[in-house]
């Protein structure tokens, strides 16, 4: 897979409009973030499959507290069904934060994710589910027929990473630099080693922040806000593995959980931004995808693309398909 992640901070037919163009540009998946404060990734995704052909289209990803997940199984059904077969069903546990300003607490959110895959694909297979787990469903089913759906699951963690390889078609490995999906892969291993067989293949993904241009400064300053977000929220390991000051990353989270954004990437360091993002210009975007494919299968360049993101469409798409003939 070669995946693209569209944020629905822009109007929904100015993204419709870069799927086109990522799909002219060769990628063949494009994703939506799903934040309660950006436009409905559902109704954008949709919009995008009118103005492509082929692209599979993708929550990148959905988290199963804020909508009840036999609900978020349909909405995928009828993304599914819109584009003709070429849905993807990404599932994660949430940006704790984000979920916090809804009041909502994001509890037990491995066997939370596991158990919305699990029901997921029984009611796309027709079933009549009864669920009493982290969350209740009784006698729920759908009253209109849906294909075989893929299910990636969103994944930092030890945890996470395992049971996604024992249990989902894929895994969205959240992380931008070698280091971390070396790590990852080995996680990764140990749930392989439990998969049986007729689970089929699985498909490891990079779903790294990238952020690419001429001007490799405009580029690495342009990675300032999800660098932010993801430094503000990663454990200690991921920080004590780059040598990044627990502190400030703590700092960086509450700023980012007051609201204070513009506080929260002004604290963001040239080492965060090293760690958390491939940034730069084509050429070091290119080497860097290239050090991750050796790692992974597939990748999907995420936000924030770049300071112009209809040049950086493109750019990605080059450095892309260098980092692929180089890995």
């Amino acid at each position: 897979m070669r995946g693209i992640e569209l944020t629905p901070e822009i109007p929904v037919d100015d993204l419709a409009a870069l799927g086109a163009r990522a799909e002219s540009e060769g990628f063949d998946a494009v994703f939506a973030s799903s934040h309660y404060n950006n436009r409905d990734p559902i109704l954008a995704l949709s919009r995008v499959a009118a103005a492509t052909d082929a692209v599979r289209v993708g929550l990148g990803v959905a988290n199963p507290y804020e909508t009840h997940p036999v609900a978020l199984a349909s909405r995928v059904a009828t993304l599914d069904e819109v584009s003709d077969g070429r849905a993807v069903c990404g599932l994660g546990a949430g940006d704790r934060s984000t979920l916090r300003n809804l009041g909502v607490e994001r509890d037990r959110p491995l066997r939370r994710v596991l158990e919305t895959m699990k029901v997921g694909k029984r009611l796309w297979a027709g079933e009549r589910v009864t669920h009493d787990g982290t969350f209740d469903a009784n006698e729920a089913a759908l009253n209109y027929d849906v294909g075989e759906i893929p299910v990636y699951v969103g994944a930092q963690g030890p945890h996470m990473l395992r049971m996604s390889a024992k249990h989902a078609d894929g895994v969205l490995v959240n992380a931008a630099h070698p280091r971390d999906f070396a790590w990852a892969g080995d996680r990764i291993e140990e749930g392989i080693a439990e998969r049986p067989d007729e689970r089929g293949a699985f498909d490891v993904a990079a779903f790294a922040s990238v952020s690419v241009a001429e001007d490799g400064d405009a580029a690495r300053e342009a990675a300032r806000p999800p660098v932010a977000f993801i430094a503000g929220g990663a454990p200690d390991p991921v920080l004590d593995r780059h040598d990044l000051d627990r502190e400030r990353a703590a700092d960086i989270g509450e700023h980012i959980e007051a609201g204070e954004f513009s506080a929260a990437f002004e604290a963001v360091t040239p080492a965060m931004i090293e760690a958390f993002c491939v940034a730069g210009t084509p050429e070091t975007v290119a080497d860097r995808m290239a050090a991750v494919l050796e790692h992974v299968d597939s990748f999907v360049v995420g936000s924030p693309l770049g300071p112009d993101r209809e040049a950086a469409v493109s750019l990605a798409a080059e450095a892309l398909d260098r980092g692929y003939r180089e890995r």
